[in-house]
């Protein structure tokens, strides 16, 4: 249902920043005119790269067109873990194909989602999100990308089928949702997290708490547009232009200066995702 809510204003820039995580045809992007629109609003506030993630095989020939049509875009493709009961064969095939493509920079987003089976009509049960998220690790294994994590309340089978599969060298839990032991269980890993706008929501406390703990080497943002809009904007259409409100709110949680923090999280964004400006 559409939100109705206006758009936030733009936020004051604050650059150099990466959006680690966003969906940009989820967004309202369609072609490479409305893609590069929506970019240029995000980098007017300093946000000059954003990751454009597939949940569906037509999200993710989609992020891989968008990331063709705009460099200053990248893609990432997977079937979401409530859709992992479609991958058959021949969508493994098209996404080895266009994971395999070198604006995609990650393979993603994938894992496992426990709050959706039984409530969301044809969600994949847990034994096929199983099955999908290991065949998604050997993917990203065999072409040496990272892997991008969708979780939710799946905490100890999801670092199960990472250990028992073996982890690839990047790992990346997209919008992190879990609390301060589960942040220090993926740390210890060397797994990588990328915080969302609900890091600024005032009742969001264990995760508020598990935000203080990563260190500056393992930290990334992401706005998951048009999803999880920051505070005070919640229920607001979300962009990648939002993302500054994010990065001040997680820097002030963390005892950071916003600037910093910027620069920290597009180091790290650079490194993971092999991204250049």
């Amino acid at each position: 249902m559409p939100s109705k809510r206006p758009a936030p204003e733009p936020p004051e820039p604050l650059s150099p920043l990466v959006d680690a995580h966003t969906h940009l045809d989820a967004c309202g992007a369609t072609d490479a005119e409305s893609v590069a629109a929506m970019v240029d609003r995000a980098a007017a506030v300093g946000v000059g790269r954003v990751v454009t993630i597939a949940d569906d095989l037509d999200a993710a020939r989609f992020a891989v067109r968008a990331a063709h049509w705009d460099q200053r875009v990248y893609a990432a493709v997977a079937l979401h873990p409530t859709r992992a009961n479609a991958l058959d064969d021949a969508a493994k095939r098209e996404l080895e194909r266009l994971a395999a493509d070198p604006r995609v920079v990650a393979v993603g987003e994938t894992g496992l989602d426990y709050y959706w089976p039984g409530k969301l009509d044809g969600c994949a049960g847990i034994e096929d999100q199983i099955e999908g998220f290991r065949w998604h690790i050997e993917l990203a294994k065999s072409l040496g990308k990272p892997l991008m994590i969708h979780n939710r309340e799946a905490d100890h089978d999801l670092l199960a089928v990472l250990l028992d599969e073996g982890a690839p060298d990047t790992v990346i839990f997209h919008c992190f949702s879990s609390d301060a032991n589960m942040a220090q269980a993926c740390v210890a890993e060397g797994y990588v997290l990328s915080f969302s706008g609900t890091v600024s929501f005032k009742n969001a406390h264990e995760l508020r708490e598990a935000a203080k703990l990563v260190p500056d080497e393992q930290i990334l943002v992401e706005t998951d547009a048009p999803f999880l809009t920051p505070h005070p904007f919640r229920g607001a259409p979300n962009e990648p232009y939002c993302l500054p409100y994010t990065v001040r709110a997680l820097a002030e949680l963390r005892d950071q200066d916003p600037a910093e923090l910027a620069k920290i999280t597009t180091a790290n964004a650079m490194r993971v995702y092999g991204m250049y400006f």
